[in-house]
């Protein structure tokens, strides 16, 4: 029988480590969850690889591409808070200014035909344009942030490796901003282990997925949670008198009404509404019980134990989306 020095036994089971990690962070590009419907996004037109998706989250993470170089999309959409800006009822941008509304999470946007609150954007690669321009957000202009960046031979390596060119062009710094974002796939929470036969919920939670499917599903729809269509919650308008999808179709049909936001990673997302002003669960839950449907107490709970399910740890955690890691 062979026998093996104490330091060779380390050795190997440090490459086995190294190797077991380096398999972890392998970069394998976008994956469609086989439960999830087709996606929306154009791949065709902008397909996704490891270059690309590392210079998006470098631009994602980027103060410098502000105005006064103190703000990036990562300061209103933080990891640990599934992209959105924790405990704010209305964002927060330049010199300490309050937004109109509540950052949106950033997670499943594959999927989506239209963003912002109000759905003001319809294509996923001009999203950026309107926080980097908005001057209570990045309060820059495209050419400016593209002087900025052509001018960094960090960048000018990063686009070359990306798009074959080292001089950046507006479309080609969006571009490389969707990739990270549809990227940001949220399907690792136990309601996607049990789709999976990967593990069963408990009785309550059962329960309340049956509440789920009588009282939330016509607007929540599954395995998404929202039908990106555009609702009235009976929201009394608040201070800023925002108008909702009316400010973009001027119909009347469409006053107050706002884009449904996904139910996925509920614990992580809090304040919740278009502008912050219930900041928990339970607020929401008054308030639809008093104005759209009926839930008792003992209903409620078992809701609430649903609705936990749909928390993905994973997705708030990975170091792929993280700032300063790099895939492999």
């Amino acid at each position: 029988m062979q026998r093996y020095k104490p330091y060779t036994v380390v050795f190997f089971l440090l490459l086995a480590v190294a190797c077991s990690k380096e398999a972890i962070e392998i970069f394998v590009g976008f994956k469609t969850p086989y439960y999830f419907p087709a996606t929306t996004y154009d791949f065709s037109n902008n397909h996704v690889s490891k270059s690309g998706f590392e210079l998006g989250k470098m631009l994602f993470y980027d103060s410098t591409l502000s105005i006064d170089n103190s703000t990036s999309c990562a300061s209103c959409h933080m990891q640990s808070s599934a992209f959105t800006h924790h405990e704010h009822s209305l964002s927060h941008g330049l010199n300490g200014s309050l937004t109109r509304r509540n950052a949106p999470p950033i997670m499943n946007l594959a999927w989506s035909s239209s963003f912002m609150w109000d759905g003001s954007v319809d294509k996923l690669d001009q999203q950026a344009v309107k926080p980097f321009t908005n001057p209570m957000e990045m309060g820059e202009t495209m050419p400016n942030i593209l002087k900025k960046v052509n001018s960094s031979g960090m960048y000018r390596g990063m686009f070359k490796d990306a798009f074959g060119t080292a001089v950046a062009t507006e479309a080609q710094l969006l571009k490389a901003l969707s990739q990270f974002m549809v990227m940001a796939v949220s399907n690792e929470a136990k309601y996607d282990s049990v789709q999976r036969n990967q593990a069963s919920f408990s009785n309550i939670e059962q329960a309340g997925y049956a509440i789920f499917v009588q009282k939330c599903n016509g607007c929540h729809s599954e395995p998404l949670f929202t039908d990106n269509s555009f609702r009235n919650t009976q929201l009394p308008p608040n201070d800023l008198l925002d108008s909702g999808r009316y400010v973009v179709t001027k119909k009347t049909s469409d006053l107050y009404r706002f884009k449904v936001p996904s139910l996925r990673n509920l614990g992580y997302t809090k304040p919740y509404m278009h502008d912050g002003r219930l900041s928990t669960i339970d607020k929401v839950l008054d308030h639809y019980n008093a104005n759209l449907f009926s839930i008792s107490a003992d209903e409620r709970s078992k809701l609430k134990a649903f609705l936990l399910t749909l928390d993905d740890k994973i997705f708030v955690s990975n170091p792929l989306f993280a700032k300063g890691t790099m895939s492999h």
